[in-house]
C-alpha cells in the first residue's frame, strides 16, 4: 500500500502519526463508494483474478502496481534531478585540473545539453539555471523579507549581504523538494528577466494559413504555470461504486485541464476488462471538435480558440467499444 511505504518514513519521526490517520480516516474507508487505487481495486474485486487458478496472476499485477509506485517519486522530480546533475557535471568538471587542454570540448557538450529552447521546455537546462539562480539566491541573502520590499530593479540587482551558504541550502532543497514545490517557489521576474524567458504562444495567420508562435508574455506567473502545465500529470480516475450494475466497473475521469489520449482509450479498457472479468465504463470529458472548429473557422480568428467540453460515456464489453455522448 502506498501508505505503508509513507508510514515507514514517517514514524520514524512521528510514531503517533499513523495510529491518528487510521482513525481519522476509518470512518471514510467504509463505505466503500470512492477509490482512485484503481489495480488494487481490481485485484481485490475481481471475479477473474480470484479465481483459484488465476491467483498467481496476482502476484504479477502487484509487481506493476509496486513497479509504478516507486518510480512516481522520480517522475515528479525530473527538473531537479536533471538540473542537480548538470550543475554538478559543470561543478566537478571544471573543478578537476585533468580538464586542463579540454575546456572547449567540454563547453561545446554542455552547452547543447544545457541549451534553452524557445518552444518546449528542457528539464536539463531549466533546472541548472534556476539551482544557480537559487544558489545565488541564499548566497547574497536575498530570500530575505528586506530584499523583497526593494522595487527598484538596479537596488535588487546589486544587492549582497554576503550570506555564503548557498551550496548548503540546494542539499536542503534536493533532500525534500519535487518539482512542483521547486517551480513554485523559486521562479520569480527576477529568474525570468535574468534568461530573458517568456511564454510563447500560438496564432493563425489567415493570409498564410498557417498557425505562428509569438512571444505572448514574458511575466513570471504566466511563465511558472507554463511549466507547471507541462510536468508529469497523470489523469485523476476514480472508481464509484455507486454507479455499478451487473458486475461491471465504472471508472470516472475528473477533467483538470488535459483530455485522456483516445487512441489509447480502447485497449486501456480491453486490458481492465479483462483483468477484472465484466464490463468496464468510462466517464471522461473530451472536446467539441465542431464548436472548435465553428471558432476557428469565425471572421477575424486570429488565437488559438479555446476548447469547449463534452461529457462522454465509454463502454468496454465483450472486447467491443461503444461511445455515448452524456
Amino acid at each position: 500500500m502506498v501508505e505503508a511505504i509513507f508510514f515507514s518514513e514517517a514514524e520514524k519521526m512521528y510514531p503517533e502519526f499513523e495510529a491518528v490517520f487510521r482513525k481519522e480516516t476509518e470512518g471514510k474507508k467504509s463505505s466503500g463508494r470512492v477509490t482512485n487505487d484503481l489495480i488494487s481495486y481490481i485485484s481485490e474485486h475481481s471475479t477473474f483474478l480470484n479465481k483459484k487458478s488465476n491467483e498467481w496472476m496476482k502476484s504479477i499485477v502487484e509487481i506493476v502496481r509496486r513497479t509504478s509506485m516507486y518510480f512516481q517519486p522520480q517522475i515528479r522530480t525530473k527538473i531537479l534531478n536533471e538540473g542537480w546533475a548538470s550543475y554538478w557535471h559543470e561543478k566537478l568538471f571544471l573543478g578537476d585540473d585533468r580538464i586542463k587542454g579540454h575546456e572547449v570540448d567540454f563547453a561545446q557538450v554542455n552547452a547543447r545539453v544545457l541549451e534553452m529552447q524557445r518552444v518546449g521546455l528542457n528539464p536539463y537546462a531549466l533546472g541548472w539555471r534556476l539551482l544557480m539562480h537559487v544558489e545565488d539566491l541564499v548566497d547574497k541573502g536575498k530570500l530575505s523579507y528586506e530584499f523583497q520590499k526593494i522595487q527598484n530593479s538596479e537596488q535588487r540587482k546589486h544587492y549582497d549581504e554576503h550570506v555564503g551558504e548557498g551550496r548548503s541550502h540546494l542539499f536542503e532543497l534536493r533532500r525534500n523538494y519535487s518539482d512542483f514545490m521547486f517551480i513554485n517557489d523559486y521562479i520569480d521576474q527576477d529568474f525570468v528577466d535574468k534568461y530573458e524567458l517568456f511564454v510563447v504562444g500560438r496564432r493563425l495567420n489567415q493570409s498564410k494559413g498557417v498557425w505562428e508562435y509569438y512571444v505572448k508574455s514574458r511575466d513570471a506567473v504566466q511563465y511558472k504555470q507554463m511549466v507547471i502545465d507541462s510536468m508529469h500529470h497523470p489523469p485523476f480516475i476514480t472508481i464509484e461504486e455507486s454507479k455499478m450494475q451487473g458486475g461491471e466497473i465504472y471508472l470516472n475521469h475528473h477533467y483538470e485541464g488535459k483530455p485522456l489520449v483516445k487512441e489509447y482509450v480502447g485497449n486501456t479498457m480491453m486490458g481492465i476488462e479483462y483483468l477484472y472479468g465484466g464490463p468496464v465504463k468510462l466517464e471522461t470529458s473530451e472536446v467539441d471538435e465542431e464548436k472548435l472548429q465553428m471558432r476557428g473557422d469565425s471572421a477575424g480568428q486570429d488565437r488559438e480558440p479555446e476548447p469547449e467540453l463534452k461529457r462522454v460515456l465509454y463502454t468496454m464489453k465483450d472486447r467491443k467499444l461503444t461511445r455515448k455522448i452524456l
